[in-house]
């Protein structure tokens, strides 16, 4: 299979083996440490978008790095562009037992969602909360009336721009966090508040609202002036690396 530059570029900079696979016809790929648990399960990140030609790539270094040398694996599948639709769910959950079968792979895994990949991550996550640890968000899409935008969303999901609007409820991360803040799932967002693709209010903000008017735990780091830029208060938050790492199971780290 031809494996995509940004991707094996990373994979050659980064203390780990790579493997790129397919899953249902689409790409794939793992990253697992060179040094993994001596025993129990391989705890794991589930990082999003997956996108063969562009994500993740370079800005994703440092972090990925922080966390294989934590013993963590990192993975993703492309779905392509589709904005957490049903049948990106179902490809989400092909991979996830994928990784369990030919890994060993943990039963909770960590997410981290960036910018698009927040519709993506969410929506499988809020189906499958028992498989969540935590979510680590990098100025994720929460609400997809603000990012793409419902008229271009809809197509994703074979609806017209009206149907979507009406279906909102089984399909738009800040609508269907209930189940994530029963099951007691920690997340933490980065996110600027000059972001003009992803603004912080319609997004991160008011998934922190929900979340914590549900009862869940949500941290909210808000860069200043920032917006939607591969820079360091994003990519290399130590704060962000420590929340995950608090919240992979001990006997898994």
């Amino acid at each position: 299979m031809r494996m995509s530059d940004p991707i094996r570029d990373i994979a050659g900079r980064l203390p780990c083996a790579a493997e790129f696979f397919e899953v249902a016809g689409r790409f794939a790929f793992v990253f697992t440490p060179v040094e993994r648990p001596s025993s129990g399960s391989l705890p794991w990140m589930w990082y999003a978008p997956t996108l063969q030609r562009y994500h993740p790539r370079e800005g994703n270094t440092w972090m990925f790095q922080q966390f294989l040398e934590h013993g963590m694996a990192i993975a993703g599948v492309d779905v392509g562009e589709s904005y957490g639709n049903p049948q990106g769910r179902k490809l989400y959950s092909a991979l996830y037992n994928a990784l369990r079968r030919a890994h060993g792979a943990s039963e909770r895994a960590v997410l981290l969602p960036q910018s698009r990949g927040g519709l993506m991550l969410y929506n499988w996550a809020t189906e499958n909360p028992r498989c969540v640890a935590c979510i680590a968000g990098i100025f994720p899409v929460c609400d997809m009336r603000s990012y793409p935008g419902l008229e271009t969303a809809c197509g994703a999901y074979g609806m017209s721009k009206d149907e979507l609007a009406a279906a909102l409820a089984e399909h738009n991360p800040v609508e269907r966090l209930a189940p994530l803040a029963e099951a007691g799932v920690p997340i933490m967002h980065v996110h600027g508040d000059n972001d003009a693709p992803v603004p912080l209010g319609p997004n991160s903000g008011e998934l922190a609202q929900r979340y914590r008017e549900l009862g869940g735990r949500m941290e909210l780091l808000v860069v200043p002036g920032k917006g939607h830029e591969t820079i360091p208060e994003f990519f290399q938050c130590q704060r962000l690396v420590e929340f995950v790492l608090a919240h992979v199971r001990p006997e898994e780290a």
